[in-house]
């Protein structure tokens, strides 16, 4: 109950923060103005995709930096008032955000909110039995799916600012080329690991686009979400997998714990295989900013580049 009080009081400031930030903007210049665009965005690889399609004419605040998880995070009290100050919000959607989902639709009344997977036909979408009966939300991890995300990022810039639609138009497709040859970088690592060496075994199960659309079995201890914990049971029937299959390495990510990997890697040795930890893979949050890795084509790359040296020993 506590809870969604504080909710109910958070969307009420936040609303009241809109309302007063769009009647100040009604008595100045238009949305866009002669300034930036004032963009907030939850994850890294959305930040990044906004950062390319709006080059300077953005200024883009991410929520959700290196090392954090999107399933578990709570809007904090700076996050209502960067949103409060916002011309534009986008976010993933398909409940990747799962705690901010119902702040979005609340927001969405007063100021553009955009599901940047809203483009993705639900057909390409895997829809996992154990995930409650909705979509799988780690797009990126398919650069062909994630490529479709820019050209709503590229329509919701261009509404917010008509005048600067043939740059944003410009700048989308030069993105797109380099994104085209990212998945085709991906595509041809993958293919240097022998095809029964071609299995992922992460934290939680996060990449399974990956997995489709580059030809990789993959497995996690936790279910799609972390917010389901991994028991002893589970540990156990995936240790059981990796010895039988002689699996030679697995991978913890940033933004999951490392102790249910070494819990893995320490019941696969009991079972008399020694399993390696094969690097440290970017899931649902990019590397530091200013870094490779804080890129979304640099995250990519490390994490392919590092599945591909693992397997392929």
């Amino acid at each position: 109950m506590k809870g969604k009080i504080l909710f109910a009081a958070v969307v009420f400031v936040l609303l009241a923060a809109c309302e007063k930030g769009q009647v100040e903007e009604t008595r100045g210049t238009s949305p866009a103005g002669a300034g930036r665009i004032r963009v907030v965005t939850t994850i890294g690889m959305i930040s990044d995709v906004v950062a390319n399609v709006g080059g300077e004419r953005v200024q883009v605040k991410g929520l959700m930096g290196p090392g954090v998880d999107p399933h578990l995070y709570k809007a904090s009290e700076g996050d209502v008032q960067r949103m409060a100050e916002a011309q534009i919000v986008f976010y993933n959607g398909l409940h990747l955000e799962g705690r901010m989902t119902d702040l979005f639709e609340q927001m969405g009344r007063r100021m553009p909110t955009v599901a940047v997977t809203d483009p993705i036909e639900r057909s390409l979408l895997l829809a996992p039995p154990g995930f409650e009966g909705a979509y799988d939300p780690h797009v990126w991890f398919d650069v062909s799916l994630w490529m479709k995300t820019v050209e709503r990022v590229r329509s919701a810039l261009s509404d917010l600012d008509p005048e600067q639609a043939g740059l944003f138009q410009t700048n989308e497709k030069a993105y797109l080329e380099k994104l085209a040859e990212l998945h085709a970088y991906v595509g041809r690592r993958a293919q240097e690991v022998p095809e029964g060496k071609r299995v992922l075994i992460t934290a939680h199960d996060a990449f399974n686009y990956f997995g489709r659309a580059y030809g990789f079995e993959v497995r996690g201890l936790q279910g799609i979400s972390t917010a389901s914990e991994a028991g002893t049971g589970d540990v156990q029937t995936l240790a059981g997998f990796i010895v039988e299959r002689r699996i030679p390495a697995i991978f913890v990510e940033t933004s999951v714990p490392q102790r249910t990997i070494e819990a893995l890697k320490a019941a696969a040795r009991s079972r008399g295989f020694g399993v390696e930890i094969g690097g440290q893979l970017y899931s649902d949050a990019m590397g530091a900013s200013g870094t490779s890795e804080g890129t979304y084509i640099g995250m990519v790359r490390h994490n392919i580049d590092t599945i591909v040296g693992a397997l392929s020993r």
